[in-house]
């Protein structure tokens, strides 16, 4: 999940800083208050709460005390998205949302991105990695903006893959929320459901892709997809993306591409690993760092409760909106909780989409 910075709404899984944003501390038990006879059963560690009152939307883990003041890497008041040059429309589109200020990584980024060059960037967890490259992306491709009715005037221009369905289902909602007054299209595709949705929207021109490796893979295979014309190429969260074995993916992916394109690395870690990956495709990449080298950010506590297996749905279903709180589900809901979000959202818990007005 990634944050614009500014001030503004607080439904989005995309969230801006709030320098004034400090908020008193819950405890666990007014969170969740439990009866003696249901005994300790707590929350597995990525239940999220939004502390609705702050505006802000927190990420990973349970979270107790939150200031989304900027670190080190402060950025001027002063600094507008508008200093950008961006575009009348994103500028409308953010303005909906009442985000007005960049958060570091984006006031480093987006800069660097309109210049056309490859970007390696390391920032923590909720710094806005999402809005760092998605807004410039949308920027270079009003160029190519059109509403033409024919699947052919509207051929792959940004590729943006993701280790999970959750993560590419967010960025996508970011993406639709700055693109939504602009002709540009974008979808996303992922495994675990139907690809005839997929496959329909794909087939009737998309210029903005979001993907899992995996299931982009199945839509090659399938013939419809066609990345020959992809100008961008994303790798968000990749040092997850190699925990999780993508890497002959990623690769097959790549080669798929033009070999003249621009290329943009992001993840909140770079480890050796990552940077071996990002000399193999990145072309004298800039490199932007916010956090520091493996660092977790600082903004976010993280709490482990430790849950017996068959508990685990009991304790969640205990995570339902309390007064003044939103709770979201975190990427790795699939692994943190062992049931599907599918399940989760059925009992109304974890619903990620915004449930503000827009």
């Amino acid at each position: 999940m990634e944050f614009p910075s500014g001030h503004g709404k607080s439904g989005r899984s995309d969230v801006f800083c709030r320098a004034d944003a400090i908020v008193a501390t819950p405890t666990f038990a007014e969170l969740f208050p439990l009866s003696k006879e249901s005994g300790p059963s707590l929350p597995s560690v990525r239940v999220m709460a939004t502390l609705h009152q702050a505006g802000l939307l927190h990420i990973m883990s349970d979270i107790q005390s939150v200031s989304s003041t900027a670190t080190s890497d402060a950025v001027p008041a002063t600094l507008r998205f508008q200093d950008f040059g961006l575009a009348p429309e994103i500028l409308r589109a953010l303005s909906d949302q009442g985000y007005e200020h960049p958060t570091p990584i984006q006031a480093e980024a987006i800069p660097i991105v309109l210049q056309g060059k490859d970007v390696m960037g390391a920032a923590q967890t909720g710094t806005g990695k999402t809005a760092g490259f998605s807004l410039p992306i949308i920027q270079l491709l009003l160029a190519h903006a059109n509403t033409s009715m024919s699947p052919a005037r509207h051929p792959v221009r940004a590729l943006i893959l993701t280790p999970t369905r959750e993560l590419a289902d967010q960025v996508a909602e970011n993406v639709k929320a700055y693109s939504r007054h602009t002709p540009l299209r974008s979808t996303v595709v992922f495994g675990g459901m139907d690809m005839a949705p997929q496959t329909v929207a794909l087939r009737s021109g998309i210029e903005i892709v979001i993907a899992t490796p995996g299931r982009l893979l199945d839509h090659v295979q399938q013939k419809t997809v066609n990345l020959s014309q992809t100008q961008i190429l994303v790798m968000d969260e990749a040092d997850r993306m190699l925990d999780m074995g993508f890497l002959p993916d990623l690769q097959r992916i790549i080669n798929l591409l033009p070999k003249q394109r621009q290329n943009l690395m992001f993840s909140a870690t770079f480890s050796t690993e990552i940077k071996k990956l990002a000399g193999s495709f990145l072309k004298d990449p800039v490199t932007i760092e916010v956090a520091r080298s493996n660092a977790t950010n600082d903004n976010v506590k993280q709490i482990i409760y430790k849950v017996e297996e068959e508990a685990k749905r009991d304790a969640v279903s205990r995570a339902r909106p309390q007064a003044g709180y939103r709770f979201l589900q975190h990427q790795d809901w699939r692994i943190a909780f062992g049931a599907p979000s599918g399940d989760a959202r059925r009992q109304g818990i974890g619903d990620s989409r915004r449930q503000d007005p827009e």
